[in-house]
């Protein structure tokens, strides 16, 4: 797969399919700093931190998230790609609530692994994080 098609897509959340959405695929030919580069020419963006605090979100270069907002003739459509040493694998959401819930899903795993600095206090899963780590940094406007 190339590192960006324009495909049809099916939604995690209400399983709509959608054609001729930007899709991004793995990319092995430079570092994540490339990526996050290449994705942002695309309409994507790597996000830096989640949570109340702003806690990392990933290990840049190596591990990362990245969100995307657009829309069709329906309405909104969230787009979240998750990169880990050149592997990406990209999901798409209807409503912004999901897309949150899948990217603090994300964030859970990387600070309970210990890939991520994250708040001393997590639960034992990612179901039970408060609402103030399952929102965006206050730092940053994410879709």
């Amino acid at each position: 797969m190339t590192a960006i098609t324009i495909k049809t897509v099916t939604t995690e959340d209400t399983g709509e399919s959608i054609e001729g959405v930007s899709v991004l695929g793995d990319y092995h030919m430079n570092t994540g700093y490339d990526w996050m580069d290449l994705i942002g020419e695309h309409g994507w963006a790597v996000i830096p931190s989640w949570g109340c605090d702003g806690w990392d979100l990933g290990q840049w270069p190596y591990v990362m998230v990245a969100g995307t907002r657009t829309a069709d003739a329906i309405g909104n459509l969230f787009g979240m790609a998750t990169y880990c040493e050149g592997d990406v694998k990209t999901t798409f959401y209807r409503t912004k609530a999901k897309f949150w819930d899948a990217v603090s899903e994300q964030a859970f795993f990387h600070w309970k692994n210990g890939q991520a600095h994250g708040p001393d206090d997590l639960p034992e899963a990612a179901a039970e994080l408060p609402s103030r780590y399952r929102i965006p940094s206050m730092y940053q406007n994410v879709a």
